[in-house]
């Protein structure tokens, strides 16, 4: 616990699946919304843990759902799929405006290999969803960054299931179907990314981190938040705290910090909220919104 700040981890009961974790963060959402699941228009899905390799784990969640006839799609960004998914519903919104459903959803306890303490004791799995629509002029999001380094995609990876290596009996052996991590190498890439992509949305947007209210920095554990908040200048109080309770989970790890946040302190109209991720690929992401 003193190295990472993790306490504890929550796994979904046997026989769950990602996209029934999602589905449940979605009504959750709905019962909380004066929208309707009738206004929904496109659902983006941020997962690296899908139910299946095809179809999307989007259609099968929106099934679940009863929805019918509207885009849904997965994206897979790892830990930084969310702002991943908000950036491209954000765009398409652009265009064809409506409301989009944006959901985070992970179950690493899939894919974990429970030998391995070095990331079994980070990892949980969680759901969390956002509907984005049309706000005054002001409100919403007003910049995103993100960035892909593929040079680095052997930093974190599940090697096996794919058209690069089936996940047959050899492979299951040895080991190679589950989820691997270079720890400090992930860490270095995060103390260098998330500032970088931070500092991109702020200069996009004309604001200084003294503008930003919550920044909702990705979870992949309490000391490297901490160490982010440092880099940056910026005061722990602004910076909410979920991995302790939850661990890492993923896509889901941003819109559960910012519904853990919430209840702490309630949202406030006009509030300035930056969501911050890495994730492996490698990728990065950020987004800055203000709260309608």
């Amino acid at each position: 616990m003193e190295r990472t700040g993790i306490l504890n981890r929550r796994y979904a009961g046997p026989g769950v699946t990602t996209s029934e974790l999602a589905a449940h963060a979605v009504r959750d959402l709905l019962s909380r919304s004066t929208r309707t699941l009738e206004e929904v228009g496109l659902t983006v899905l941020a997962t690296s843990t899908p139910d299946q390799p095809q179809p999307s784990t989007a259609v099968r969640m929106q099934n679940l759902l009863g929805l019918r006839s509207t885009p849904a799609f997965d994206v897979n960004a790892v830990c930084s799929g969310f702002v991943y998914a908000l950036s491209i519903a954000d765009a398409m919104l652009a265009r064809d405006g409506g409301t989009a459903l944006v959901v985070g959803a992970d179950m690493y306890s899939s894919v974990m290999d429970r030998s391995d303490r070095r990331t079994v004791s980070l990892f949980g799995d969680g759901a969390a969803a956002m509907l984005l629509g049309e706000v005054p002029d002001g409100y919403g999001i007003h910049a995103t960054s993100l960035l892909a380094d593929g040079d680095s995609s052997e930093l974190v990876e599940v090697t096996a299931g794919g058209t690069r290596e089936a996940a047959d009996e050899a492979a299951r052996e040895a080991g190679r179907h589950y989820f691997r991590m270079q720890g400090r190498a992930v860490r270095d890439y995060a103390l260098h990314s998330i500032p970088k992509v931070i500092g991109d949305v702020l200069g996009s947007a004309g604001v200084s981190a003294d503008d930003v209210d919550r920044f909702i920095v990705h979870q992949g554990n309490a000391r490297l938040v901490e160490s982010v908040a440092d880099l940056l200048g910026v005061e722990m109080a602004r910076v909410p705290l979920s991995a302790p309770l939850y661990g890492n989970t993923g896509a889901a790890a941003l819109p559960l910090t910012l519904h853990h946040s919430h209840r702490e302190r309630p949202l406030e109209r006009g509030e300035r909220i930056l969501f911050a991720a890495v994730g492996g690929g490698m990728t990065a992401g950020a987004a800055l919104l203000t709260w309608y």
